[in-house]
């Protein structure tokens, strides 16, 4: 199948190299051209613009950052929707708003083709396993059309129901994780001040009931030292606030993952935007180093 693919980042470039190796004939485009290079290098096609990457797919993906730049991928000057896409699937793994997947799905079908939102979970190290979890919103008979795709790129995937669903759905997800990542970075900074050894807190605490996928990837890159970006403390804001967002429109207060999005601005504030989420404990230990470290 050809398959195009916008969006060749931290995740996005796993994700379509699972494609590429499934044996689909890729065609690429990313705003910075070299983040394409390795894939090219292995037989992806390189596109000048998402216009020629709808032209030649039939299966159009994007992975992007933010709203803004789904929406400029899909509906700017040289966007998706300036191609003919008249029979084709569009799909935005992006975590994006649930209103935009609505717009984006209506226009779809205005000019005869289908799109899915479908947002995905598990970080650099479920895109490079091919573990993550998609979440699916549109048509039922669209989504089963392009199962088997998600199936070369993710483990868990579930259709959520009609357009926008998917990211509503990612939206409680990233409320899950809100929880989790403060929980996993206040148990380190206590059971650290009092003394415990953390290696064995976090071994003896992720084998019990508090247990998390937070817990099991991050705790240790935090003991590493290492806070590069599986996932990016500026795009986990974004989340957080169109979370806080659609929240509101629903007349929901949910004052713990505000507070977890207040946490994560201060950390940001802080000059640590493009850190991975894990740098969170960095407001507690400078530097992300623990107190007795040097």
């Amino acid at each position: 199948m050809k398959i195009g693919f916008i969006g060749t980042g931290v995740m996005g470039a796993s994700m379509a190299g699972h494609l590429l190796d499934g044996g689909h004939q890729l065609f690429v485009f990313n705003r910075t051209k070299a983040k394409t290079d390795d894939l090219v290098a292995r037989g992806a096609i390189y596109c000048a613009s998402p216009q020629e990457v709808a032209e030649a797919a039939e299966v159009v993906i994007s992975m992007v950052g933010y709203p803004k730049d789904v929406r400029e991928i899909y509906f700017g000057k040289a966007g998706v929707f300036k191609a003919d896409v008249t029979g084709k699937i569009l799909v935005d793994m992006t975590t994006s708003e649930p209103a935009l997947a609505v717009e984006i799905f209506e226009k779809a079908k205005a000019v005869s083709s289908d799109s899915l939102d479908a947002p995905v979970s598990g970080g650099d190290i479920g895109a490079k396993n091919a573990s993550l979890t998609i979440m699916v919103g549109g048509d039922e008979e669209v989504y089963e059309k392009v199962k088997p795709l998600f199936e070369i790129m993710g483990k868990t995937i579930a259709y959520q129901g009609k357009s926008g669903n998917g990211q509503h759905t990612k939206m409680a997800n990233q409320i899950a994780i809100a929880g989790t990542m403060t929980a996993m970075t206040e148990l380190m900074v206590y059971a650290d001040k009092a003394g415990l050894n953390l290696d064995t807190v976090l071994t003896t605490v992720g084998g019990g009931s508090a247990a998390t996928w937070s817990l099991t990837n991050y705790a240790p890159r935090i003991l590493r030292e290492d806070f590069t970006a599986g996932f990016f403390v500026k795009h986990f804001i974004k989340d957080l606030g169109i979370a806080l967002a659609e929240a509101e429109k629903m007349s929901l207060d949910l004052p713990a993952t505000a507070g977890a999005k207040r946490l994560y601005d201060q950390l940001a504030d802080k000059g640590f935007e493009n850190d991975g989420t894990q740098a969170l404990i960095k407001l507690w230990w400078l530097d992300g180093k623990r107190p007795d470290c040097k």
